[in-house]
């Protein structure tokens, strides 16, 4: 199935015209949440060697777009090459907000809420360790997997709701990928969160529980400061967290697509998420991901289902 997707310049992805059409991101498509009389999908790959009885690690991705645009096939090609080395990994399709009005990402967080819930409580159906998932994301998708980690959201108190809104939605890890995650005075999104950001920072919740994480970031991001990332780094730290910070020098929002610089910087920030997961004993072995060569359109990634 094809559909219309448009992507946002300043979020990360290619800025293209509604009307072209991309593939859907490959991999099981599943609906996770049917809220408001429309279906919300998330795309499954799975490793070749994959079988219901592994209890493997999985990454929940989502895609960036000011919580206004975006589509999850932004991060295909992590996906892809991580289930290509064991990984079980997830892409998520959340309600999108209203450009026009000064909402905040409510819909969005209960959604990203609900998916992290949704895989958790069938890690049994996906052959996955239920305390080894990693939230990701780039941009405003970034704050959503950010937001799962350091966001505390408690288990519904209604006895007659999903068994999946009992399940932690807390993730295990979190790989971030220039994450809009100050939303407080001054921050990003502040426009729509006003006196509420302390619902949806995550830079205001950190605490001692939260998971361990690596974050991406360009220099000369407009949107996110370097001192912001120094600050969610060092206030880890000081909690006793593991957080890298990667910085990259000139690199500009959205740096890290696999379709920016000829995919030079998607090898780069993948391979140190790969390193990073082996440290946390995740994966093993060497990362496999094949440098670009000079000039190259697209990096090359070895596939999973």
């Amino acid at each position: 199935m094809l559909r219309p997707i448009a992507f946002c310049l300043l979020c990360g992805a290619v800025c293209v015209e509604s009307s072209v059409v991309f593939a859907e991101p490959p991999g099981e498509k599943l609906v996770y949440r049917t809220i408001q009389g429309g279906d919300l999908h998330v795309y499954v790959s799975k490793p070749d060697a994959w079988k219901p009885t592994d209890r493997r690690p999985a990454v929940v991705f989502f895609h960036g777009g000011g919580w206004t645009g975006g589509a999850p096939g932004q991060f295909t090609e992590h996906a892809q090459y991580f289930a290509s080395r064991g990984l079980v990994c997830f892409q998520v399709e959340y309600r999108l907000l209203d450009k026009s009005a000064k909402e905040p990402p409510e819909s969005c967080t209960q959604d990203a809420v609900a998916a992290l819930r949704w895989v958790r409580s069938r890690a049994k159906k996906f052959g996955i360790d239920p305390r080894r998932i990693a939230s990701a994301g780039g941009s405003a998708g970034g704050h959503l997997a950010a937001y799962l980690g350091c966001v505390d959201v408690a288990a519904s108190a209604n006895s007659a709701a999903d068994a999946a809104d009992q399940v932690s939605a807390k993730s295990d890890a979190m790989l971030l990928f220039n994450p809009v995650y100050d939303n407080g005075p001054g921050g990003w999104g502040t426009a729509r969160v006003g006196a509420r950001y302390p619902e949806f920072s995550p830079l205001h919740n950190l605490s001692a529980d939260d998971p361990p994480s690596i974050v991406f970031l360009g220099s000369k991001d407009k949107l996110i400061p370097v001192a912001t990332a120094e600050q969610f780094r060092d206030r880890c730290q000081q909690l006793g967290i593991e957080s890298e910070l990667h910085v990259y020098e000139g690199q500009p929002h959205g740096f890290f697509n696999a379709n920016r610089s000829g995919g030079r910087y998607y090898y780069e920030t993948v391979l140190a998420a790969d390193e990073f997961l082996i440290r946390l004993d995740w994966l093993s072995g060497q990362p496999t991901l094949q440098k670009p060569e000079l000039g190259a359109t697209s990096p090359k990634a070895s596939s999973g289902k």
